[in-house]
């Protein structure tokens, strides 16, 4: 049978789409007569429909799958694939539940590829935007060993817990974030509208005034008059940054860098290393071999400089190291996580102790990022103060030292 996208008027009047299961395009019309549906366009989703409708995904702006929608998908195929249903005909039950007509495209087409006999892993691969490398690995492993709804579980809990420790990652980090853009748009308010005033009723005085006052009087007029300069700088800087930056050594060497930073470089090899385990843990209980795990794990590190040492310890694996001992002589990596290699290697049960040492490494990362936002908190608020205090200073002197002089 041939798979058929089809758009419908129901009894109510109302546009339906979906997929459906049928000999002919004859055989589809007839289907949905059935269904009380009047057929307004159907068409096989073969290999040319397949191929366009790839296109045309490829070619949005925005991804279809957010990072929580893809893990709920994820989360939504296990259960239906583990419940014994086949893959086929659960894909149709997501195309049918979708909300959002690119979400129902895409698993039409994935459906439509999988019922024409490629590979699931295969399907996914041909939609690289949507799906990570890492992604088709395990559901190619999943699918040679057997045990794909058991894969599509570790999967999603995996993807779950990354969704989990970004947001509390991001959550520690809102306050500051918020408190700081308050914090500079009531400094500038006051430089640019109140200082000024200021200027002007003592415009006229012949009365030297403070150097408090001189200053803050000057860096008003600075930025009344060339602030647009200085966004310039700022825009010319940041855009020459990340040119440099895309420069595969000179991003090795700021990472690098980065990582010898008091609190941001061990939340950052914490985090990367527990990215690392945590997907090399996956991909090892899933079956997938371990040079093949190491290297689709090195691409989870954001961090260029841990990533060249992760493929330096590829090479030794592959020359025959231990997976401790190549990850022991790498000293960007956390000691924990060789510890556990090491422990997961003499024990047989590797996967299970690279994922230990991802939760350790992953709760280390969420206590510090509490306990910098913690200490942030205070910090921003007294430096705001302070800052606020000298402008109100600033505006203040001229005044107290009028007032002395009428005495």
């Amino acid at each position: 049978m041939t798979a058929y996208s089809y758009e419908a008027i129901d009894a109510q009047g109302k546009t339906r789409q979906g997929v459906l299961d049928a000999d002919s395009a004859k055989a589809a019309r007839g289907l949905l007569r059935s269904q009380s549906l009047v057929p307004l366009a159907v068409q096989a989703l073969g290999a040319e429909v397949s191929s366009q409708a790839h296109n045309g995904l490829r070619r949005r702006s925005q991804r279809v799958f957010s990072a929580t929608a893809l893990t709920i998908w994820t989360r939504q195929l296990a259960g239906l694939v583990s419940a014994g249903l086949p893959l086929e005909r659960a894909l149709t039950s997501l195309s049918d539940e979708a909300e959002k007509a690119p979400e129902r495209e895409l698993v039409a087409t994935l459906r439509a590829e999988v019922n024409g006999g490629a590979p699931f892993a295969k399907a996914l691969a041909q939609h690289p935007r949507e799906f990570s490398e890492i992604y088709v690995a395990v559901i190619g492993a999943g699918e040679q060993s057997g045990n794909l709804g058991l894969v599509l579980e570790r999967l999603a809990d995996d993807l779950e817990e990354q969704q989990a420790l970004k947001s509390k990652l991001i959550g520690a980090a809102l306050y500051p974030a918020i408190v700081s853009l308050v914090a500079l748009a009531i400094v500038l308010f006051l430089v640019t509208y109140v200082v000024p005033q200021v200027a002007h009723v003592f415009a006229g005085s012949k009365r030297a005034l403070p150097m408090l006052t001189v200053i803050m009087i000057g860096i008003s007029g600075f930025l009344r008059s060339s602030g647009w300069v200085l966004l310039v700088a700022l825009f010319l800087g940041a855009f020459g940054a990340r040119l440099a930056l895309s420069n595969a050594i000179i991003r090795q060497k700021f990472d690098a860098a980065w990582l010898n930073l008091p609190i941001l470089g061990k939340m950052s090899r914490s985090y990367n290393s527990a990215r690392f385990a945590s997907t090399l843990a996956m991909l090892a209980a899933a079956g997938v071999p371990i040079l093949k795990a190491l290297q689709a794990a090195a691409q989870t590190l954001s961090n260029q400089a841990m990533r060249a040492d992760a493929l330096d310890a590829l090479v030794l694996v592959r020359e025959g190291a231990p997976l401790a001992s190549a990850l022991g002589q790498k000293k960007r990596f956390p000691g924990l996580l060789s510890m556990f290699a090491r422990l997961g290697e003499q024990t047989g049960q590797l996967p299970v102790m690279l994922q230990r040492a991802a939760k350790q490494l992953s709760t280390e990362v969420q206590r510090r990022a509490m306990q910098l936002a913690t200490l942030l908190e205070p910090l921003l608020i007294v430096a705001m103060g302070m800052v606020v205090m000298l402008i109100v200073l600033a505006v203040l002197m001229p005044i107290i030292q009028m007032n002395q002089l009428v005495k």
